[in-house]
C-alpha cells in the first residue's frame, strides 16, 4: 500500500503507540516527540488545488513583525505594543480568492484572526504573523508549532538587540531544513553595521552560504529601506514553479527526519539476528546452572518425600491427598521460597543479560511470566506421577525378573519336594508289602522334612532379598521427576522465546515496511533547485 506523508506519519505513530505500550521500545522515546509533524503546506488546500505560497513572519517579542505585516497590507491588521507578549493569535492575510479548506489539526480557531485584501499581485501569496515564540505562555508556543509545518517561507525578523536570541536560533537550528528563509534585520535606524556582519556570520554557522537579509525600519519618519525589495521578492517567488520546489524538498527533510526516527526505532526492537540467535543458547546455559543448584538444593527434601512416599506407598497409590503430606505440602517441601528465589532469579538474570544485549527487556519479561507460576506445578505434577510409576514398579527390569521367579519357585518348589516325598512313601511302602521288610524309618522322615523345608526356605529367603526398597524406589522416582521437570521448564522458557523473538519479527518487519514506504514516496520526488537563484540562497546546505 502507497502512502502520502500524513498518512506514513500517522501509520507511524499508531505503531510506535502500540509498541510503546507493548515495551517494545522506550515511552521517552515516544514523549520525546521525535516524529515530525504530519501536517504539510498542501494540506491547507483541496486536493488537486492549486495553492498560493504561505509566508510566515516569525521572531521574538517586541522586534516588529507584525508591524512589518501591517505595513505589507497598508492597514492595522495584526496586533502591535509593548505587552508580553504582544502577539497572541495567528493572523491570515491573504487575496478574496484563496479559501483555506483545513486549518491544522488541534488549532484553536479563536486564535486565528482573518484579513482579506483584492489586490491581485498579491493573489498568491498568503501572509501570516505567528505569535511571539519565545512567549512564556506555552498556548504562543503551541500556535507556533502546529503552523510551522505549514509553512513554506519563514522571514525571520531580529531587532539589532535581539538577534543572538537563544530560544530563536534553537527553533532555527531545529526547523532549518523544512523550510526556506529570508531574514529581516528589523529597526536597523538603531543597528550598526557590526552588528550586521555578526548576524550573517551567525547565520553562516546554522548553514547558510548566503543568507539574504533586509534592513528595514518601523518608524515613520519616511525613512528608506530595504522592505520593497523584501515584497518584491516573494511576489516574484509566489509561482507554482517555487511552490513544487519547496513541497519537494520540504517533503525530503521530513522524511529524512521520519526515516531516521525509524532507524533508531529499528534498534530499539533488538540487536540484531544475531543477538536474537544468541538467547536459546544463553538460557540453556543458564538454566543448566540454576537446575543444577536447584538439584543440590532439594537433596535433603527429596529424602524426606521419599521415606514417606516410602511408608505411604499403598495409600498414595489408592488415595493420592491421604497422609501426612497431601500434594501440596509435598510440592512446598521441594518448591520452597529458597527454591522460588533460585528461579526468579536465574530468569531475572536471563532477562538482564537479554536486555544487554540490546533485546527489549519488558516483552522477554511478559511471555517468562507464566512459567513462574506454572514452575512449582510442574515440579508438583512431574515428581508426584513419576514417584507413583516407581512405586508401581519398583526395582529394575532384572530385580523384577528374578523376583518373578523367585515366587513362583516358592510355590513350585515345595510341590515338588511333597510330590517326591509322596511318591517315595507310596514306592516303599509297596516294597514293604512284597518283601515283608521294614517300612522306610526315621532318616526318611528326617531328610524328606529338610527336603521339603529347604525347597520352600530358599525361594522365600532369595524373594526377600531381591524385593526392592521402596524407599529407594520413591527417591528414583522423585529423582527422575525432578529431570522430567527441569526438562520441561526448560522447554516452556524456549518457547516462549521463541513466540517472543516471533513478535519481535513481527515489529521489525512494520518498521520496515514504513521505512520502505519512505523511500518510495522519496522516489517519486524530483528536487531541482535553480542554481544561482534566489531560493537556492534560502536554503540550509
Amino acid at each position: 500500500m502507497a502512502y502520502d506523508y500524513s498518512d506514513l506519519v500517522d501509520h507511524t505513530r499508531q505503531w510506535a503507540a502500540q509498541a510503546v505500550e507493548a515495551g517494545w521500545i522506550a515511552r521517552e522515546m515516544l514523549e520525546q516527540g521525535s516524529l515530525p509533524q504530519a501536517g504539510t503546506p498542501s494540506a491547507l488546500f483541496g486536493q488537486g488545488q492549486g495553492r498560493p505560497l504561505l509566508v510566515a513572519f516569525m521572531g521574538g517579542t517586541g522586534v516588529g513583525k507584525s508591524s512589518l505585516l501591517n505595513r505589507l497590507a497598508g492597514k492595522a491588521i495584526a496586533k502591535t505594543g509593548i505587552e508580553r507578549p504582544t502577539s497572541r493569535e495567528v493572523t491570515l492575510f491573504h487575496h478574496r480568492s484563496v479559501a483555506l479548506r483545513h486549518l491544522p489539526e488541534n488549532l484553536p480557531i479563536a486564535s486565528v484572526k482573518v484579513a482579506q485584501h483584492d489586490d491581485e499581485a498579491k493573489r498568491h501569496i498568503i501572509w501570516i504573523d505567528m505569535p511571539d515564540f519565545d512567549s512564556i505562555d506555552q498556548t504562543n508556543r503551541h500556535l507556533v508549532l502546529e503552523w510551522l509545518p505549514h509553512i513554506d517561507i519563514l522571514i525571520y525578523v531580529v531587532s539589532p538587540e535581539r538577534y543572538r536570541d537563544e530560544k530563536a536560533w534553537r527553533l532555527l537550528l531545529a526547523e532549518g531544513a523544512r523550510h526556506a528563509w529570508l531574514f529581516v534585520l528589523n529597526q536597523w535606524d538603531r543597528g550598526q553595521p557590526e552588528q550586521f556582519e555578526d548576524f550573517k556570520r551567525q547565520l553562516s554557522k546554522a548553514g547558510f552560504v548566503e543568507p539574504i537579509i533586509f534592513k528595514t525600519i518601523c518608524a515613520e519618519d519616511g525613512q528608506e529601506d530595504e522592505f520593497s525589495a523584501l515584497a518584491k521578492m516573494l511576489t516574484e517567488l509566489a509561482n507554482e514553479h517555487t511552490v513544487q520546489q519547496l513541497e519537494q524538498r520540504g517533503l525530503k527533510a521530513r522524511l529524512d527526519e521520519l526515516r531516521y526516527t525509524l532507524e533508531q526505532y529499528r534498534q530499539a526492537l533488538g540487536g540484531g539476528d544475531a543477538a536474537s540467535r544468541e538467547l536459546s543458547p544463553l538460557w540453556q546455559q543458564q538454566w543448566q546452572r540454576t537446575g543444577q543448584l536447584l538439584q543440590e538444593g532439594f537433596a535433603w527434601p527429596v529424602r524426606q518425600l521419599a521415606d514417606y512416599y516410602a511408608e505411604h506407598a499403598v495409600g498414595l497409590l489408592t488415595n493420592p491427598t491421604s497422609g501426612k503430606y497431601p500434594s501440596t505440602q509435598a510440592d512446598a517441601l521441594l518448591w520452597d521460597s529458597w527454591a522460588k528465589a533460585r528461579f526468579d532469579d536465574a530468569l531475572d538474570e536471563f532477562v538482564l543479560q537479554a536486555e544487554q544485549r540490546g533485546i527489549p527487556a519488558l516483552p522477554l519479561k511478559r511471555q517468562l511470566a507464566p512459567l513462574r507460576e506454572k514452575a512449582p506445578k510442574i515440579i508438583e505434577t512431574q515428581s508426584e506421577l513419576a514417584v507413583r510409576q516407581s512405586l508401581a514398579n519398583p526395582g529394575n527390569a532384572l530385580q523384577r525378573t528374578l523376583l518373578s521367579g523367585a515366587r513362583i519357585a516358592e510355590i513350585l518348589l515345595p510341590l515338588a519336594a511333597l510330590s517326591w516325598v509322596g511318591y517315595q512313601v507310596f514306592t516303599g511302602y509297596r516294597h514293604s508289602n512284597e518283601t515283608h521288610l521294614a517300612y522306610l524309618g526315621v532318616d526318611f522322615l528326617i531328610h524328606s522334612s529338610l527336603v521339603v523345608a529347604i525347597s520352600w526356605l530358599t525361594p522365600w529367603f532369595i524373594a526377600k532379598k531381591l524385593k526392592p526398597s521402596l524407599q529407594a524406589s520413591a527417591l528414583r522416582g522423585l529423582q527422575k521427576g525432578l529431570a522430567q521437570a527441569f526438562a520441561s521448564i526448560g522447554s516452556e522458557a524456549l518457547a516462549a522465546i521463541d513466540r517472543m523473538k516471533g513478535l519481535q519479527a513481527e515489529q521489525q518487519g512494520q518498521v520496515a515496511d514504513l521505512l520502505g514506504q519512505c523511500a518510495a514516496l522519496e522516489s517519486r520526488q524530483q528536487i531541482t533547485i535553480d542554481s544561482g537563484s534566489p531560493l537556492q540562497r534560502m536554503l540550509i546546505r
